[in-house]
């Protein structure tokens, strides 16, 4: 369905000025905000104990726990007039009837992963909505559902559904901390995509705040708006509130392996081999590769690692002769594999093998490195000789710092039309590539602007061998190289430049909807669904 760097002192002064001059530019707006949401409240003190100002003790210690990026910490980056920790609806629909009123940009936080850290940081005066008090679940075992608040975290979802059941699970991402406001809403996916698809794709129900304020459902909202949140960013549309979630079975017993191999092991070869056949897989087969340089035996030698990481929804016995049928190259042997339940399994893939299951409710991240991600899709087999060339890349970079994890598709991805939901990257996809860079930030610009040049001549190079017309990419992947709005006045031509990468033909659909639902374009950032203008 269609619808028509300047020194570096320079930058610092800069920075600094700049950083200093909201509460001066924008005091009347802060203080009239706030005296808004108290009338707005029926219990003006109960809300203020929910508000965060520079001026609160709690104020850098609130806004600091959900960032996951530490480049966008740094004393210059842009800070909030006022953090929003809502407990009830009736909060979220006062902070946005009041940011609206009061020509504030809003910001909506779940679990703070958004690559490039939209979700808290803004170039003009902002508030920011953080959600993690919003995340109940709630799990209906009988029927197979469940009910989450956007601020709960993937690992939360796991746990409760495991609490339940043995049986059931859920296809999303792999990063436990990731909220589900954000993750559901840009497609997520995980281990189990090839057998039961995005986590978008289970989602059956949804409470949003919308621009005016009210608080709807899939019925109240129509079926335009619910489609559009399933993996268009609910972000550009409202505040997405909670899922409802359909919940899928898993047998009581899984298999896992991690089998690595290097230069001197024939990795080339096995990656070239493992892109004609992984989308051919079994649906009950998952094995994605973790490239990255490695330490050699010999000594200040490095060579290249290929990791192949794997779920099968099964015992062993039933993975060891598909695997010799479809992947015989691989030499998997049953010592290779353990057996474990899925939930067990969520807690392997995160690193995190043989730790309690309570791991999974610990919000915050192992380690937090400052990192830049880019994404793409292949959709036939790199070359051996091209392989090496994406290893020459990777020897630039510290060992273990630079990776490229490239994940399957096939399976259910394949049988769900590209129009079903927004997120558009289906048939026709050996797998998605995210491209990573990881650094300690030590507030060194040149370093930085380093490491991110290296990641953006690695995507360089890839440009023969992905995607074209368009070169597709992931939104939760998010990447503003491939463009930006340029604030709330940005025009459609303007905003398709990046749109149809994240979405190709549905990024027409996603601005109708845009269009009747936000036609001011209250709900935007810098990669926001765009409405059409207002015709008169």
């Amino acid at each position: 369905m269609k619808y028509s760097v300047a020194s570096s002192m320079s930058a610092y002064i800069f920075l600094l000025l700049f950083s200093f001059s909201w509460p001066i530019t924008s005091s009347q707006s802060h203080e009239s905000f706030l005296q808004c949401l108290s009338l707005h409240s029926s219990n003006s003190s109960s809300i203020s104990k929910l508000i965060y100002t520079p001026n609160n003790p709690s104020y850098f210690s609130v806004l600091n726990f959900s960032i996951q990026n530490p480049r966008f910490s740094s004393p210059f980056t842009p800070k909030p007039l006022v953090i929003v920790t809502p407990l009830q609806p009736s909060h979220v629909q006062a902070a946005v009837n009041c940011t609206r009123k009061h020509s504030l940009q809003i910001r909506v936080r779940s679990g703070g992963h958004d690559y490039e850290g939209l979700s808290y940081i803004s170039d003009v005066p902002f508030v920011i909505l953080d959600l993690i008090n919003l995340r109940s679940i709630a799990v209906d075992e009988e029927k197979s559902t469940l009910w989450v608040e956007a601020g709960a975290t993937v690992g939360e979802v796991y746990y409760r559904i495991a609490e339940k059941s043995t049986t059931l699970g859920f296809p999303a991402g792999i990063c436990p901390t990731m909220g589900v406001g954000g993750h559901f809403s840009g497609g997520g996916y995980g281990t189990m995509l090839r057998k039961y698809g995005l986590a978008a794709d289970n989602i059956v129900d949804a409470r949003l705040v919308d621009v005016e304020g009210n608080l709807v459902d899939r019925k109240s909202m129509g079926e335009d708006l619910f489609w559009a949140i399933r993996g268009g960013g609910g972000v550009s549309f409202g505040v997405v509130l909670a899922w409802k979630i359909k919940l899928v079975p898993v047998p009581s017993t899984v298999a896992v392996f991690t089998i690595t191999r290097n230069l001197e092991q024939n990795a080339t070869k096995l990656v070239h081999q493992w892109m004609q056949v992984a989308d051919k897989f079994h649906e009950d087969l998952f094995i994605r590769l973790i490239l990255q340089a490695a330490n050699s035996n010999e000594d200040g030698k490095k060579t290249i690692q290929v990791s192949f990481n794997s779920l099968f929804l099964g015992g062993v016995d039933r993975l060891l002769p598909l695997m010799e049928k479809s992947f015989p190259e691989l030499g998997l042997r049953k010592e290779d594999c353990t057996e474990m339940s899925w939930i067990k399994s969520t807690l392997y893939f995160n690193g995190q093998n043989g730790q309690p299951l309570e791991s999974l409710l610990d919000r915050t991240l192992q380690s937090k490195l400052s990192f830049k991600a880019k994404s793409d899709f292949v959709q036939k087999p790199i070359s051996e000789k091209e392989l090496e060339g994406i290893w020459k890349l990777l020897y630039e970079e510290e060992v273990g710092r630079g990776m490229l994890i490239i994940s399957p598709y096939g399976g259910k991805m394949s049988k769900i039309l590209e129009s079903e939901t927004p997120f558009p990257h289906r048939a026709g996809n050996i797998g998605v590539i995210q491209y990573l860079i990881y650094w300690k930030e030590e507030g060194n610009v040149t370093k930085s602007e380093m490491h991110k040049n290296w990641i953006r001549r690695l995507h360089s190079y890839m440009t023969p061998y992905v995607s074209k017309k368009p070169r597709a990419a992931y939104l939760n992947y998010r990447d503003l190289d491939i463009g930006t709005n340029r604030g709330p006045s940005t025009n459609y031509e303007q905003a398709r430049i990046w749109g149809v990468k994240y979405f190709k033909s549905n990024f027409d659909r996603l601005v109708h909807v845009k269009t009747m639902g936000d036609p001011t374009n209250f709900f935007w950032n810098e990669q926001s669904i765009p409405p059409l203008p207002v015709r008169g």
